[in-house]
């Protein structure tokens, strides 16, 4: 038994770890596959069976899971960004959810023909988004100004107040009298605040002082955190039902906005744990889902989910965007964003086992409607939400900008050409001159530290889709490389070397960006042979002026940057890939038409 349980277990962190790579290949919503994988092995073929596998351990594994996936989500939110979201964010948590959970409750009391208390059950299950399919979208999107802040907001923060909202209405329906209910529902609303909040925010404090005191070890920092997280949720828990989810976000909240230790190593842990948690989860709960019970209700609840998506939704923005300084655009775009997530299923599969003692029909139902809604809306907002952000001008299908980490002089030059050839750039650096220097010329720069706590948070990425590491420190730059990975992926992370030889560093290969340029070619090489009067020129080629022409022409003083192809997108050289524009392509390098001696340089390789 113990090595059956052991393997079907791993079954599920295979097939689920499988799913999210599988789909990050393809290109379609990591959650979908999951679910679709979940159906698979669960209902389907019958290998793995949730509920026999970890018995009474199912509910609080899911909630833990539940727990830590919110508190990774409340380390992603920012204070800086409430003075421009804050109102709509708000707006969006209270009103849009009342908005969102009358229309559902209607809905499915007429249309799915639930019994009114089940309806109301329903509708406070599905007021959440949550960060699991928010997140990822918003990743592949990448829409422009303070939408994408404004959904990551609402994602995280609706999650506990519609989990708390499903357990007020619950136990709103057990008391039966109104105005018992009534004054019920208030003083539960302030006890989840009081007790979630405090658990959090004492959670927070106390790793804040063990970091600061230095009285945890590196290696220990987070285990800790994740004792701590764990600790604040389930006494929270304990004290007020499903206060814990707020506990666990709070935390994340408070850890993310101090400014006296940092977190960086934590936040990241957090990030991978949360791949994990996801992949097991989604499978889990999908897993035990009934065919019969998806397919009884295939029709109403395609149609309860068009309500959802059609009218609640559309609602919901339209009341909570009132009087903002949004545009039209940027409210059509979150009217097309509400997937449901992990915490709707999770709570939802919570619930059934509560009620299917006395109702299990209508646990079964409920369950059942929980996951097609989450399998249409995050298939709809999957397919059809960055199509139609294209379309609006809200975002880029394969942004094109470059960040330029460092504005020297030769940055500058190649950035001006770059900027006149159409392509957005954003330079940034500490040196009050280089900034200066930029602006002057026209460019978007930015005078801050590359590896400021919070800079990827305050500027504007909209446009960028690579980043190039070209400061005078090898270090900083590599430094840059691994703070930026998380937000552009490994792949559009460039570096430059600096200095010719660099044994110390190249001991640490697995930290650093792609090499820029050539394999021979240098921050220190680039910026000697722009003092001597090289300069960024971008020539376009022909079937009757080659590459090759055009090296002669210039007599090999060249050092080749860029390639931009017929489609206008931008190809970065790389010392691993040697340049070989085409008719119709054109190439961006450094030349000189007057050489003086030691100009001579060997076109990189």
């Amino acid at each position: 038994m113990h090595e059956n349980a052991l393997l079907l277990v791993s079954i599920i962190v295979v097939v689920g770890i499988f799913a999210q790579w599988l789909s990050w290949r393809v290109g379609i919503p990591s959650i979908l596959l999951l679910l679709v994988t979940g159906v698979v092995i669960g209902p389907i073929t019958g290998i793995i069976d949730p509920d026999a596998i970890f018995g009474e351990l199912l509910q609080p594994i899911v909630a833990l899971s539940v727990g830590l996936i919110l508190y990774e989500g409340g380390l992603t939110l920012k204070m800086s960004d409430l003075p421009r979201v804050g109102q709509v964010v708000r707006n969006l948590v209270t009103i849009g959810a009342l908005a969102t959970w009358l229309v559902s409750t209607v809905a499915a009391h007429f249309i799915l023909g639930l019994p009114a208390t089940l309806s109301a059950l329903l509708g406070a299950i599905l007021v959440v988004t949550g960060p699991t399919v928010i997140t990822p979208l918003l990743r592949h999107i990448r829409p422009r100004g303070v939408v994408g802040s404004i959904m990551k907001w609402e994602g995280i923060v609706i999650d506990p107040i519609g989990a708390s909202l499903t357990v007020l209405v619950f136990e709103a329906i057990n008391i039966g009298n109104t105005t018992e209910a009534t004054s019920h529902i208030a003083i539960a609303i302030l006890k989840t605040v009081a007790i979630g909040g405090g658990f959090g925010f004492v959670a927070a404090a106390i790793l804040v002082l063990l970091l600061q005191r230095f009285w945890i070890p590196d290696h220990l920092q987070n285990a800790v955190s994740l004792m701590l997280v764990i600790a604040a949720f389930t006494g929270s828990n304990m004290l007020q039902h499903e206060s814990g989810l707020l506990a666990a976000t709070v935390m994340g909240f408070v850890l993310a906005n101090q400014k006296r230790v940092d977190i960086e190593d934590i936040v990241e842990f957090k990030e991978n744990l949360q791949v994990l948690l996801i992949s097991m989860l989604f499978v889990i709960l999908a897993a035990r889902l009934e065919l019969n019970d998806l397919t009884a209700i295939a029709i109403p609840g395609t149609i309860f989910v068009v309500i959802l998506i059609a009218v609640a939704r559309p609602l919901g923005v339209w009341i909570s965007t009132l009087g903002s300084s949004l545009s039209k655009p940027e409210r059509i775009f979150m009217a097309l964003m509400a997937p449901r997530g992990i915490v709707a299923a999770a709570v939802a599969s919570v619930l059934a086992l509560k009620i299917e003692g006395h109702n299990p029909q209508g646990a079964r139902a409920l369950v059942a409607v929980t996951f097609i809604t989450i399998i249409l809306t995050v298939a709809f907002y999957g397919l059809v939400a960055p199509v139609i952000a294209r379309r609006l001008g809200v975002s880029e299908a394969n942004p094109q900008g470059i960040v330029f980490a460092g504005a020297g002089v030769w940055v500058r030059d190649i950035a001006q050409l770059l900027k006149k050839q159409g392509f957005r750039v954003l330079l940034i650096d500490s040196n009050y001159d280089n900034v200066q220097q930029a602006r002057m010329a026209g460019l978007d720069a930015v005078r801050r530290s590359i590896l400021g706590e919070h800079l990827v948070d305050a500027i504007d990425l909209a446009g960028i889709g690579r980043i190039l590491a070209v400061t005078p420190n090898d270090w900083v730059n590599v430094l840059a490389v691994q703070r930026f990975t998380r937000v552009l992926g490994r792949a559009n992370c460039y570096q430059i070397a600096w200095r010719p030889t660099q044994k110390q560093i190249e001991k640490h290969k697995h930290l650093l960006g792609r090499p820029l340029f050539g394999e021979n070619i240098t921050g220190a090489k680039l910026s000697r042979i722009n003092e001597r009067g090289f300069v960024a020129k971008a020539t376009r080629l022909s079937d009757d002026f080659t590459y090759d022409d055009f090296q002669a022409q210039y007599d090999g003083a060249i050092v080749p940057l860029f390639v931009i192809d017929e489609n206008d997108r931008l190809l970065v050289l790389t010392a691993n890939q040697s340049p070989d524009p085409g008719p119709g392509q054109t190439i961006v390098a450094f030349v000189k038409t007057a050489l003086q001696p030691g100009d001579s340089i060997t076109p990189a390789s």
